[in-house]
């Protein structure tokens, strides 16, 4: 009775869609791509790959499509068995400044978007979750990010671990799935990539199936 191992991950991952100055988002095809390129490349033993979505890039506004999505693994699991294993919400967005891939390791409770979101919203240094306090609040992910980032350096990956997700949308997702995570015993990751043109499709999508197994070890 005692051979069945750990239960199992399921990681479910978000991207994004274009937004103001990035006309085609990375992330929307990782993203789109990830599991038929896993099918092909195989799972890592113990992980389900669950949810792949992609959210507007946009704050307030996208906020019921994110808890919907971020709801439902939650429902889902619990529907299979209170038991049945652990959940990793893993998001990628895109920094077009980047030369790296960045693991987030916190996220700021605040919305200071350097240009309109895609529903024409454009804060300044205004809360993200009023009642967590001011606009200094941080939320951590409790994933080890400096250990995520050793590893997939280990594998070949040019990449680093981060403080700042900036104060735009990136970060005010972030700071939502950290809160959800912390308060549905969940867990979460902001990953940043760069463009396509500073590291190429095939080598991004080979960083994301790196990460799962990453996780899927960490778990």
């Amino acid at each position: 009775m005692g051979s069945e191992g750990p239960p199992a991950v399921t990681i479910h991952v978000t991207g994004f869609k274009k937004f103001h100055g990035v006309s085609e988002n990375p992330t929307e095809t990782i993203v789109s791509n990830l599991q038929e390129f896993m099918k092909k490349k195989g799972l890592p033993k113990g992980l389900i790959l669950g949810s792949c979505s992609i959210l507007e890039t946009a704050g307030q506004g996208a906020l019921v499509p994110l808890y919907q999505t971020l709801q439902s693994a939650v429902s889902r699991n619990d529907s299979e068995s209170a038991h049945s294993g652990r959940v990793i919400w893993v998001h990628f967005g895109v920094n077009s400044g980047a030369t790296k891939f960045a693991i987030e390791h916190q996220a700021f409770n605040e919305a200071t978007f350097r240009c309109p979101d895609e529903m024409g919203w454009k804060p300044q240094k205004v809360p993200i979750i009023p009642a967590d306090g001011g606009i200094l609040r941080t939320r951590k992910t409790s994933l080890p990010a400096d250990e995520i980032t050793k590893a997939l350096a280990n594998m070949g990956h040019e990449v680093m671990t981060s403080d700042d997700a900036g104060r735009f949308v990136c970060n005010y997702i972030y700071y939502h799935s950290l809160r959800f995570s912390e308060q549905n015993g969940t867990k979460s990751l902001f990953v940043h990539v760069p463009l396509f043109l500073t590291i190429d499709e095939d080598t991004q999508m080979q960083f994301a199936a790196s990460l799962l197994e990453v996780l899927a070890s960490f778990c």
